[in-house]
Formats: C-alpha cells, structure tokens, sequence
C-alpha cells in the first residue's frame, strides 16, 4: 500500500472524535432500531404479545429512527472523505450531532411517553385527529424532533456547500459541468467532491420542503383554521422523505470511492461517463418520488407517469457506473479481500439487489397490488441492510484496523456471512411475504402469514448477531489504531479507472 507522511494537528483530532462519535451514535440507534424490528417481528409471528398500540409504537420509532440514523451514518462517511479536500466546520459537525440528540430525545419522549403511534410518516391530518389515542402535545413533540433534526443536516450541508463553493467557486464546477460539457481537461472534481455536491444540492431541497410542512403541521396543531391541502402536504412529505433517504446512500457510496482504490492501487477519475450520471441523477432523485404514490389517483397524472418513467431510468446513472466502475477497478488488481474490502464490494450488490424490487414495484400494473404488501419492506431493507449499512460497516473496519496487513479473525469472517446470509434472508421473507399478498403496516398476522414471519425473526437474529460484531470490533479497534488515513497521492503511474 502507498503511504504517506501527515502530521496529526489539534484539529485533526477533533475531526476524527467528531467522525468517531458519529459512528458511535450511529451504532447504537442501528442496534437498538434493529431490535425494534426484530420484536415487530416476533410480534406478527406470534412468538410474543405485546399488542397492536406497542407495535405501532415500535414502528413509528423504527421508521423514523432508522431514516435518521442512516443520515447521521452517511454523513460520518462523507465528511471524513470530503475533510481532505475541502475546509469544513468541526463546531458544525458537532452541532448536527448535538440536534439530532436532542430530536431523539424528544421523539422517544413523544412515543414512548406521549403514545405517539402515527408512523414516521406523520401524515396529515392524523397528527392532529388520533381519535383520543394521543394528545396533540405529543403529536407537537414528534415533530418538533423531526424538525430540529432536520435543522441539524440543514447546516451541516451548507457548510459543506460554503466549503465546495469556496475550493470550486460554483455548484456546477463541483459537478464537473466544465469537463462534462466542454473540453476534458482531465481536471474535473474527485469523486468525493462530486458525490458531496450532488447530496448537498438535494438535501438542502429536501430539508427546506421537509420543515415547511413541518411547520405548516405544527401550526394546524393548535390553530385548526390554517387549512392544509392533503395532498400536498403528503407530497411535500414524501419528497422530503424519499429524498433523504436516497441520499444516505450517495453519502456512504463515497467509501467505495476512497477505500476500494486504496486497496487495487488504481484511481477512481471523474470521466464524463461518471460526471453526466451524477448530474442526471441530480435531477432524477427529485423527481422519482411519485412512484410511490401511483396509488393516489387524485395526484396530477403527469406526476404519476413522471414517477414512473425517472423510476426505470433512475437504476442506471449511478448505480450501473459505479458497479461497473468497481468491477474494472478489483478486475486483475491483485486485491488483497479483507473486512473492509469485502464489506464495501457486498455492498454494491446489496444496492443493486435492493433497487431491483423497486424498479418492479415502480411499474403501475404491478404497483396496483404490490405497493401495500411486504413487497416494498423488502425492497429497503435489502437497499438499507445490504447496501448503505454494509458500505458503513465497511468504512468503520477502514478506521478500526490497526495494520492494513493485519488478517482478519475467525469471528470476523463468522459475522461477515452471518450478516449478508441473514440480511439475505431477512429480505427474502419480506418478498416472498408479498408475492403471497401479505400486508404490510399490520400488528396482526393471518395464520397462513405466520411462517413468513418466523423466517424473517430467524434471519433478523442472524443479521443482528453480525452487526453486533461488527460495532464490537470497531470500537474496541479504536484505542489500537496506529496507521494515518489520510488521503493517499493516487500513483501517476496507475490507469484511471473508467466507467
């Protein structure tokens, strides 16, 4: 491997206690979320009671959670990787963190105190009319966290656009617009650069849509005569909600295109190809989020058939260039597989795996009957599980390891089959669950359900087992980390690697 010499300031060492207590927050939400599903599960199965109010309890957290925490994970990874190129605020990275505490604290005080069951959703008017199953204190509370959560990445991600606009001078110069469009002049911006400019242009649009409906719920909550139309604001929310989530991924992608080319020797360039998939995607994620409303015959039909169509094409851009990518990247390289490699490589097929289901489900005929069934749980968990979370796992065995030659252990590769093998299966009883037409979103199972359900808590033990492992092993890693991860010179010797 190349090395190279950096000294370690003061600031370095708060960056990397601030990345260090993102993956420790990050950690433990996963865990706990993962065993809020686990009890969902055991729940439908019948191998325990708790009854309907605590399981949709579980699910409002679950899903909000979740969301969340895959923010806060993804963030960790792209500022890491970004930090080396740009000058980014440590007292803002920290602040993110310190508000997105503070909203967890109030959306478990709302659900867990207040009986909040609303869905991580919220969609309105139930907030406000639950029917005397909670107070519109708690309604208030929930999304009030939801809000000051979301003001945490709000300014994350204009720092980061103060630290790209500063180093590039403009949003489409960070897009490679000038390389994409004009003449290549082998100068376009890294991946990392790119990756972050996409994700920051997205969430900062995202986050704005997503707290002015907040606000406008909040209002309505104790001054009823503000009217909200409600099919904009479950618009307003799910443009808010898909893009979000769609965007932890691209965050955590960039430790595919920092670490992989560490361990081939090879640089990942900005080609045309790559630069014009971002760009287009840019525009795609924006734009998707109707095919998960094909259902609402009431939503303008240009919007459905837009939907529809971004559906199909938006699986190609990123995801076919960067599968590609790293296939021509680990193709012949003499690779070394460790933890981190094969946890980053998996990753890839957990993300094409995971879009597949959707791209299926993004066909109306086929939506019509599959939109409300474990079909579309199987379709993100397979996205969120196999894909963006093995792409963290990935990075923080990157971190942890305190000699890059240091071979893995017994355990290690124990809990990296147990993971993919039950996240696997996890999945797979959620496809299969809807193929048979099993709804989702539902406390109580029917008999012929049951099976599908006890296969999914046996494979949710097996998954959690791994990840388990894989948090142990990294923080007990930390205190033995002897090795500087600075970014490595790419060898003016290696091809660049083209999509």
């Amino acid at each position: 491997m190349l090395t190279t010499t950096h000294t370690t300031t003061t600031d370095d060492r708060g960056a990397q206690t601030g990345v260090v207590a993102y993956l420790f927050t990050a950690a433990a939400v996963v865990l706990l979320m993962m065993l809020f599903g686990l009890l969902m599960r055991l729940e439908q199965a019948q191998l325990i009671e708790m009854g309907p109010q605590p399981f949709y309890k579980l699910m409002t957290l679950h899903g909000a959670g979740m969301v969340g925490i895959a923010g806060i994970a993804g963030a960790a990874v792209m500022w890491h990787f970004l930090r080396q190129y740009v000058a980014l605020s440590t007292g803002i990275l920290m602040t993110n963190l310190a508000l997105f505490l503070a909203g967890v604290v109030m959306i478990l005080t709302s659900v867990l105190l207040g009986d909040f069951h609303g869905a991580w959703t919220f969609l309105f008017p139930l907030p406000g009319q639950s029917m005397g199953m909670w107070s519109t204190q708690a309604a208030a509370l929930f999304m009030a966290g939801l809000l000051v959560i979301g003001v945490g990445f709000l300014l994350l991600h204009l720092d980061i656009a103060r630290a790209i606009l500063a180093r590039h001078g403009s949003l489409a110069r960070a897009l490679g617009w000038p390389q994409l469009f004009g003449r290549d002049d082998g100068k376009a911006p890294p991946p990392t650069i790119v990756a972050s400019t996409m994700v920051t242009i997205v969430n900062l649009i995202g986050l704005v849509v997503g707290a002015s409906i907040l606000t406008m719920m909040l209002v309505n909550l104790y001054v009823p005569g503000l009217q909200i139309d409600a099919l904009l604001a479950k618009g307003m929310i799910y443009f808010f909600g898909h893009v979000f989530i769609n965007a932890t991924i691209y965050m955590a992608v960039i430790a595919v295109y920092e670490i992989l080319p560490r361990y081939t020797q090879r640089p990942w360039k900005s080609n045309r190809v790559f630069l014009a998939s971002w760009s287009a995607s840019t525009l795609m994620v924006m734009f998707i989020f109707p095919h998960h409303l094909l259902m609402d015959f009431a939503f303008p039909k240009w919007m459905l058939i837009m939907g529809h169509v971004i559906g199909y094409l938006n699986t190609v851009p990123i995801l076919l260039v960067t599968g590609y990518g790293a296939l021509m990247l680990v193709y012949r390289s003499g690779i070394r597989w460790d933890m981190s490699s094969r946890l980053l490589y998996v990753s890839l097929f957990g993300w094409a795996a995971g879009a597949m289901p959707a791209f299926i489900d993004g066909t109306i005929s086929v939506n019509y009957v599959m939109h409300n069934t474990l079909w579309v749980p199987g379709h993100f968990h397979t996205y969120l599980l196999l894909g963006m979370l093995a792409m963290v796992f990935g990075f923080m065995y990157y971190l942890g390891k305190p000699d890059r030659d240091a071979p893995d252990g017994l355990l290690d590769r124990i809990a990296f089959w147990c993971y993919t093998g039950g996240t696997l299966g996890f999945a797979l009883s959620f496809l299969y669950g809807g193929k048979e037409s099993v709804a989702r979103r539902y406390a109580v199972h029917l008999p012929e359900w049951v099976p599908y359900d006890k296969a999914g808590a046996a494979f949710a033990l097996l998954l959690i087992s791994g990840a388990l492992w894989f948090m142990l092993r990294f923080f007990a890693r930390l205190g033995q980390t002897r090795h500087d991860h600075a970014r490595t010179p790419e060898p003016a010797s290696c091809p660049a690697v083209t999509a």
